[in-house]
């Protein structure tokens, strides 16, 4: 499909912050959204998930890439439409970072467990279970789309770090 521009926090801080809306599934639109999605996350090789307002899309659709926090290659990215969290827990301190602010990081405290419902690219109704970082990235990407984003998440900002600084610490 296309792979689109990022939207940059530094340039358009609105866009982030904005609520986005469900989406109505099976919809060739949201199908073409969600392949988007895929191709521009792809297109960035440290990237693990992707939502709808980073590319100026306010409707509830995500893409993940599972198994990012096993030190191997993650896998192909998922697409999730309508993501609801039905049980969260288990919430510990990980990494953090994102596509819409690159450069930056920081550890923010996420569930380490999560079920999400939803539908996937299809249409098809499902509900998924995430453990240990696959739900760090999912409940990132769930935010993105209540325009929460992980700086809100880091106790304050001299706990941010820079992509040298991080490779130092999560080797």
């Amino acid at each position: 499909m296309a792979v689109r521009p990022i939207v940059q926090h530094a340039l358009n801080p609105e866009v982030l912050r904005k609520q986005s809306v469900p989406v109505r599934a099976g919809a060739s639109e949201v199908r073409e959204l969600i392949e988007d999605l895929k191709d521009t996350l792809l297109c960035h090789a440290n990237g693990v998930g992707l939502a709808a307002p980073q590319i100026g899309v306010h409707q509830r659709a995500i893409v993940v890439r599972l198994g990012a926090g096993q030190g191997q290659e993650p896998a192909p990215p998922i697409g999730i439409i309508n993501p609801e969290i039905v049980e969260a827990g288990h919430d510990l301190p990980d990494f953090d970072g994102c596509l819409s602010i690159p450069g930056l990081y920081g550890e923010t405290v996420r569930p380490h467990f999560m079920r999400l419902r939803g539908l996937d690219e299809h249409g098809n109704c499902f509900e998924w279970t995430f453990e240990d970082f696959d739900a760090v990235v999912a409940h990132h990407e769930v935010d993105h789309l209540n325009g929460v984003l992980f700086i809100d998440r880091v106790p304050s900002p001299d706990k941010l770090y820079t992509e040298a600084e991080a490779r130092q610490v999560y080797r």
